[in-house]
């Protein structure tokens, strides 16, 4: 069952199905299958998309749940082109449900069926752009295990793989049931048969069958009962007449025997591309504009394929002018076409990054380098344009994919992607407030955010003022002045503006990529009353992502522990953490009781617990006063013992209370008097 899209008909609502699912409103049905149902949808403004909700029966296995959430932190991984990026998911809702873009267009299959094989430079942008989303998945340390024309929709912008429902992790970790066979005879490699041995070169001889199937229109190895078919695959060879003769040779590397003789997804995409160049510089011949330079250019301009005309869609409502720009459910890794879910983490942050600069002291005091914000993962194309990942005030808890969301546009208006240079003095000064309605409406949700965040450290009295540089294509927020402002508390306020920023205009890029110019951001910090200069606090680009992944990839580092020892100012958070010390200290003083290794002191150290509104993440740290917490498996203790407990009472509160968004934790030992603490853990509660 495909979630991305359908033939680009939207069929009728039955009778039971719901109104809305998450944030989402439901207008249709696009398709149906044995795991769910995908609905048509559309979010509060108006961006189609695809909502696959479980069946009971499946959301009733406990196996399956798990399953399904570690399917979202694969695919999470997966960045790259001609990919479907999934929006958001709950794998612990009553029904399951996952969200991706709407990939407008048929199936590689309905196509060959009522217009016959992809001729010239379309089959040739197909091959090239399949073997990319494949070479973006591998990279990603995934394996797609289900490459078939079912799962491959031609959209009026180019192919598009989707559905990773039984995505594989290269090192071997599955998803689906042990001993059950996955894949679809024809598109299942001779390894897999034999030894059900399913890597990145299974998905490359499954690749190598569809280019021939995409160029031929009939099946390389023929037709008829799975068992006769699978001999064929194992033994003899591919039909191939029809495939031209220079993408021949690199199908037939694709179909060799041998896993090891086969052509990889990178190589193949670049073999591809060169076909592809050739093609483009004939179509473009005696054109007025200059020709494509990116691979994704090329595969735009030579791809043909009629737009989808659907008028089932409802067009959405006009926008709110309080409407908050981040209230888009988010996701994010990351990512690809894929069938899965996990909860509302900020996701799929593989990479960490650098955060917003050097820290220089125990507090998290930026020093303002010119490396990035909150992000450092770069995401998926997607269609119409991928989608960054933001959170949506009807879900606060959906889960975030760090995506580019400009990846795949052919002309952004925004154009200082991969800018690292500091914004200047000048630049601030010549920064003006918001002239238009996007801009008011962008400005008024950053500030928004930022009060929000900035509350729960009882920093009301803080407030952001937002302003725009188009020059610079950077918004900017500004704070203070504010006397005598202890420096934990302006840490606070640049990482509230920053994760403000790139949150908001990662999804103004994403809904218009060609005529929205501001994607960089910058926190800036005013010492007085009509000062004509500003500390730059700290900047980034929204293209870069802007959270981590909860997914056993978030790292909690020095300034979210900053965060976190300011006292909340919050009932909810003052509650939680109250409950929670206490059981983390009853917990460990147990512990050390029972013996494990553990000097008994250790009993006796002061234990903490605070939280960062930024990252949505709990602190614990224990002050290891007596140096009882010295070796790994002493500090091993802590953490375990730290991570249950607070993941108990962390989940409690996040099924109980809708508001709540802490789900991740992260772990320290302050040893002596250091000042700095040494992380030994950290991860998310719900995965």
């Amino acid at each position: 069952m495909s979630a991305a899209g359908s033939g680009g008909r939207v069929q009728p609502a039955r009778p039971g199905d719901p109104s809305r699912v998450g944030p989402y409103r439901i207008i249709g049905r696009l398709g149906s299958g044995g795991m769910g149902t995908v609905h048509a949808g559309l979010t509060a403004d108006g961006l189609r998309v695809a909502v696959k909700v479980i069946h009971p029966a499946q959301a009733e296995d406990p196996e399956f749940r798990a399953r399904f959430r570690r399917e979202v932190q694969l695919s999470a991984r997966v960045q790259g082109p001609c990919l479907v990026p999934l929006l958001a998911a709950d794998p612990e809702a009553d029904a399951p449900w996952l969200t991706t873009a709407y990939a407008p267009g048929p199936t590689l299959n309905q196509y060959l069926a009522d217009h016959g094989p992809l001729t010239g430079g379309t089959l040739y942008a197909f091959a090239t752009g399949t073997a990319q989303a494949l070479a973006a998945v591998h990279e990603a340390g995934v394996v797609h295990r289900d490459v078939k024309p079912q799962n491959v929709i031609l959209t009026p912008a180019g192919p598009r793989v989707l559905d990773f429902g039984i995505a594989r992790a290269a090192d071997g970790t599955s998803v689906t049931r042990t001993g059950v066979m996955t894949g679809t005879p024809g598109w299942i490699s001779p390894e897999y048969y034999r030894t059900s041995t399913a890597g990145p070169e299974g998905d490359m001889f499954a690749w190598g069958a569809l280019v021939a199937y995409a160029a031929t229109g009939r099946l390389p190895f023929g037709t008829g009962a799975p068992d006769v078919v699978a001999f064929r695959v194992m033994s003899g060879d591919p039909d191939l007449d029809g495939v031209p003769e220079e993408l021949r040779e690199v199908v037939e590397s694709a179909l060799a025997k041998e896993p090891a003789e086969r052509i990889s997804a990178a190589s193949a995409a670049q073999e591809c591309s060169r076909f592809l160049a050739s093609q483009a510089t004939q179509v473009l011949a005696g054109g007025d504009g200059p020709a494509p330079t990116r691979v994704g250019e090329l595969v735009t301009a030579v791809w043909e394929m009629p737009a989808v005309d659907d008028p089932t869609w409802h067009a959405p409502s006009p926008p709110s002018r309080r409407r908050a720009v981040t209230t888009v459910l988010v996701a994010a890794a990351v990512i690809g076409a894929l069938a899965g879910g996990a909860l509302a983490f900020p996701a799929a942050f593989p990479n960490g990054g650098d955060r917003g600069g050097a820290r220089d002291s125990a507090a998290g005091r930026s020093t303002a380098s010119p490396a990035r914000h909150a992000g450092g993962a770069t995401g998926p194309v997607g269609t119409p344009g991928p989608a960054a990942a933001t959170r949506t005030a009807a879900d606060p808890r959906g889960i975030r994919v760090p995506a580019d969301p400009l990846a795949g546009v052919a002309h952004p208006a925004f154009t200082r992607a991969g800018n690292e240079a500091q914004p200047s003095d000048d630049e601030w000064r010549a920064s003006t407030t918001a002239s238009t309605q996007e801009e008011k409406d962008t400005a008024q949700a950053i500030e928004d955010d930022v009060r929000s965040m900035l509350a729960t450290k009882g920093l009301d009295h803080l407030t952001a003022t937002v302003t725009f540089n188009r020059r610079a294509q950077t918004v900017m927020v500004t704070g203070g002045p504010v006397s005598q402002l202890p420096e934990d508390d302006q840490e606070v306020f640049r990482r509230a503006g920053e994760m403000a920023s790139c949150t908001t205009l990662a999804h103004r890029l994403q809904t218009s990529p060609t005529t929205w110019p501001y994607g960089r951001y910058s926190a800036f910090w005013k010492n007085s009353d009509g000062d004509i200069e500003a500390d730059v606090l700290g900047f980034g680009e929204a293209t870069d992502g802007c959270y981590y992944e909860v997914a056993g990839q978030w790292q909690g580092d020095e300034a979210g522990m900053a965060t976190a020892q300011i006292p909340s100012t919050d009932k909810d958070e003052i509650r939680v953490a109250d409950a929670t010390d206490k059981a983390i200290t009853a917990a460990w003083k147990i512990r050390v009781a029972e013996g494990n290794g553990v000097d008994p002191s250790a009993a006796d150290d002061d234990i903490n617990l605070g939280f960062d509104p930024a990252e949505k993440a709990a602190y614990v740290w224990i002050q290891d006063t007596y140096g009882a917490l010295v070796g790994r498996a002493q500090r091993a203790n802590f953490q375990d013992v730290a991570r249950r407990t607070t993941c108990r009472k962390l989940r409690d509160e996040y099924s109980r209370n809708q508001s709540w968004q802490y789900i991740r934790w992260s772990v320290a030992v302050y040893s002596g008097n250091m000042g700095t603490p040494e992380f030994i853990g950290s991860g998310d509660c719900l995965s």
